[in-house]
């Protein structure tokens, strides 16, 4: 049913629904938009992008393309370029615009403004200034992933994208071994194969995993397992196509005892190198194949 007290001055548009569009009201409205399937739009984002006075834009060449597909036309108002490069320039315009009453909306490039996507600083500035600020929700990678993953999803952390580099990237997993949730990362796929191989080593073999991409698209893929299968099957398979969401359950609440670990290193070193029988004991007990990578080392060497 729709509210006929929320503010919103009705206009004579309809979309085939109950209820009219409504022109925003003065504010900031982050704008989520589709992330690969453009029928995933709300009607309700279709009402803000085609009415608020001012659109500001991640990448204004992908939002005309995805307005031209909307069939909203905006040329005498224009797109106004928001990104991580000119964002401290535009700041003051757009707080220009707000100051004076206008409706500002806000979308970055697919997906929910905000995560992963720039907008902070201006959400900060606005806030400060006194204006409102309102979210018209919609498509998001990270609740998507989590939804189909099959992992748990009451706690989740989402950190982004991990560095790039190899040491950083340990030391950020590192952080994050022991914490109690679902973790989500954003992650480019030429990148896959070195990311989840370093999770498998800090975080352990034995973690489950899911590897989510292309979502909502026509090669949507999920591919569920431990992080040592999905560190190995991306390993030889390659880089896959598209963006991606790497996601791992929580870590394995029951410890394992020392003398178990050393009793099978001990074993698994009469037939294996020291990397194999790391990675087959890591697996087993569900720890960081580096520490038990470390505690073989030291077996070996009495020997």
């Amino acid at each position: 049913m729709t509210n006929d007290d929320d503010g919103y001055p009705e206009t004579p548009h309809q979309r085939g629904v109950p209820g009219k569009p409504r022109r925003p009201e003065h504010g900031l409205h982050l704008v989520a938009t589709p992330i690969g399937n453009v029928r995933d739009i709300t009607l309700r984002a279709m009402d803000v992008l085609e009415q608020a006075d001012v659109l500001a834009a991640e990448d204004t060449r992908q939002t005309r393309k995805l307005l031209d597909i909307l069939g909203i036309r905006r040329e005498e108002r224009g797109i106004i370029p928001y990104h991580d490069h000119n964002g401290a320039a535009q700041r003051p315009r757009l707080l220009r615009e707000l100051a004076a009453g206008k409706s500002v909306a806000l979308v970055s490039d697919a997906g929910t403004p905000m995560v992963a996507d720039p907008g902070f600083g201006l959400v900060r500035e606005v806030i400060a200034a006194g204006h409102r600020v309102l979210a018209a929700p919609g498509a998001s990678a990270v609740l998507s992933a989590l939804c189909v993953s099959g992992l748990p999803t009451d706690r989740f952390l989402f950190n982004g994208f991990l560095p790039p580099k190899s040491v950083a990237r340990g030391k950020a997993l590192e952080a994050l071994k022991s914490v109690p949730a679902t973790l989500v990362f954003y992650e480019g796929p030429k990148r896959v194969s070195a990311c989840l191989a370093a999770m498998r080593d800090v975080l352990g073999g034995a973690r489950q995993a899911a590897v989510c991409r292309e979502l909502t698209k026509k090669f949507e893929e999920t591919r569920r397992g431990t992080l040592e299968e999905l560190a190995e099957w991306y390993s030889s398979e390659g880089a896959p196509k598209g963006e991606v969401v790497i996601l791992i359950g929580p870590p394995v609440e029951e410890e394992a005892d020392e003398k178990d670990v050393d009793a099978s290193l001990t074993k698994a070193l009469e037939t294996m190198s020291v990397k194999d029988a790391a990675g087959e004991v890591a697996l087993r007990f569900g720890m960081p194949r580096r520490e038990i990578y470390a505690r073989a080392l030291q077996l070996s060497k009495r020997e």
